[in-house]
């Protein structure tokens, strides 16, 4: 055929294939994308240094292990309130004409998810400490040190942000760590991650694949569900309040020995689990989020949690019962 013979036809051929299929597969359906999924009516931009936060973010790599994408199963249930949609990600633009924007969803979840973690954990001095040494607060994270973004000084200025290090970090050194503005606008940037409830009459979609607790008959043949308190306490406490109870002198109090937590009626310990508490920030102590309620905890997790801080590192005060917590968790309602 003279059509097959003929390369210039084949050439416009190619081209005119290429660009229709390139129309209808790529750019007709990010248009629509983009049309179709506004950011959410309580969404706020970026202000100047959360944005240089987020190219500190994007240039040291981040994105590599941290993923900011709540899948829609019950094991992302705690890293927010939803499984996350197409809105969350509207207000994600290009760096430029040549440069598409920064897969902020992550590739690869090796650290935690960072949907919600200006929720999770919305202390300031957790997340430079955190940035400084990893190790000062996980023990066990493989996250690098960002030393860099940090400098040394005898005598800080006033206005600086000095960060709390454990003396173990210190190198002997008996000065003090302060932040630089790098490191400050990554923390904004980070505690600025904070999920968006969905507008009112839109209801999030359903967490699939959910765990089954597990269940002990005792006498008569009753159920009851038996949850682990020092895995939850793992998963929600522990990055503060440390593994052996103790917290970090200077930055998060100690549960061991603690009035709040040996008190025989434990309204005041849910009351700070479901709303935070501030109350310590005059001894140094960062405010403690609302963990219960920003984890979506269950009066069973909660009651778990809570007989674990009260029966271990020498602490022995009675337990409660899921029951009790529910009514208690009702009652502090906000």
């Amino acid at each position: 055929m003279e059509f097959f013979n003929n390369h210039k036809k084949l050439f416009l051929a190619t081209i005119g294939l290429f660009l229709l299929l390139t129309l209808l597969m790529a750019i007709i359906p990010a248009l629509s994308s983009q049309e179709n999924n506004a950011p959410l009516p309580g969404a706020d931009q970026l202000n100047a240094s959360e944005l240089r936060g987020k190219a500190i973010y994007v240039a040291n790599g981040c994105v590599a292990c941290h993923t900011q994408q709540v899948r829609n199963i019950d094991m992302d249930k705690s890293w927010g309130s939803r499984p996350s949609i197409a809105s969350d990600y509207a207000m994600n633009r290009r760096t430029d004409l040549w440069r598409n924007t920064a897969t902020l969803m992550g590739t690869e979840r090796t650290g935690p998810d960072l949907t919600s973690i200006g929720e999770r954990q919305p202390s300031v001095d957790w997340q430079l400490l955190h940035l400084y040494q990893p190790r000062a607060v996980v023990k066990e994270s493989i996250m690098p040190s960002y030393q860099w973004m940090f400098v040394y000084k005898e005598k800080p200025a006033k206005n600086e942000k000095v960060v709390n290090v454990p003396a173990e970090y210190m190198g002997g050194r008996k000065g003090k760590i302060v932040a630089t503005r790098q490191a400050i606008d990554l923390v904004n940037y980070l505690l600025s991650r904070k999920q968006v409830k969905l507008p009112t009459g839109i209801a999030p979609k359903d967490f699939l694949y959910k765990k089954e607790a597990k269940q002990t008959v005792g006498g008569g043949g009753a159920a009851a569900p038996e949850l682990d308190g020092a895995s939850l306490y793992v998963a929600n406490c522990q990055a503060c309040h440390q593994s052996n109870g103790e917290g970090l002198p200077g930055a998060f109090p100690p549960l061991k020995g603690s009035k709040i937590v040996l008190d025989d009626n434990p309204e005041m310990m849910v009351n700070i689990i479901m709303n935070g508490y501030s109350g310590r920030q005059a001894e140094g102590f960062g405010p403690m989020p609302a963990i219960g309620t920003t984890n979506n905890l269950s009066a069973e997790e909660i009651s778990a949690i809570m007989n674990h801080e009260r029966t271990s590192w020498g602490n022995n005060s009675r337990k409660v019962t899921p029951d009790e917590i529910k009514k208690l968790m009702d009652a502090v309602k906000k």
